[in-house]
């Protein structure tokens, strides 16, 4: 079952709390420290993590328009997406080190911010049936991405990458004793 708008609105509202307690518990040195599984820094993954909820926003009215489209259109869409894994991944990974050079610790708290407040203003005005929506996704790009998403998972999906990455950082929350 997937979650509902108030579950979604509460997992935004963390993300939120929980990446202004990192920027503001962590050092610089800790920022620069290597993250855990990953090739970024902690800085540099932070922002990635911003960087799922920005996807969002362009994702939303691509589902819009592509979910009206005949079902094989979208499905040849999201082969051709998932054909081009390799250089998705080379932008994903060097586009967040050099983003996380502009959206350092004093701005991506604020990006976030405005991000979330978008993407929440939004979601209160869809209907049950928009957010029944659904396309094809490139399912090779994301773990979290499934072969078909509905509107209303596309709009989860930011905190459960979010969550996922959080996992991966050498950081601890300040009111979180014993994490790393």
């Amino acid at each position: 079952m997937e979650p509902s708008k108030e579950e979604i609105l509460a997992g935004y509202g963390r993300a939120r709390r929980e990446l202004r307690a990192w920027l503001a518990g962590a050092t610089a040195a800790d920022l620069r420290r290597a993250s855990d599984g990953t090739r970024w820094t902690n800085e540099e993954l932070l922002f990635h993590m911003v960087f799922g909820y920005m996807v969002v926003r362009v994702l939303l009215p691509l589902v819009h328009v592509v979910s009206r489209l005949p079902p094989p259109v979208g499905k040849a869409f999201a082969a051709v997406l998932n054909a081009g894994t390799r250089p998705f991944d080379a932008v994903n990974y060097w586009g967040s080190r050099a983003a996380a050079l502009f959206y350092n610790r004093e701005r991506m708290g604020r990006k976030l911010d405005r991000t979330i407040a978008a993407l929440s203003r939004r979601l209160e005005h869809e209907s049950p049936r928009s957010l029944m929506r659904s396309m094809a996704f490139p399912d090779r790009w994301d773990p979290f991405f499934k072969p078909r998403m509905t509107l209303n998972a596309v709009y989860a999906y930011p905190t459960l990458h979010f969550d996922f990455h959080a996992r991966q950082l050498t950081l601890r929350l300040p009111d979180h004793p014993g994490a790393s």
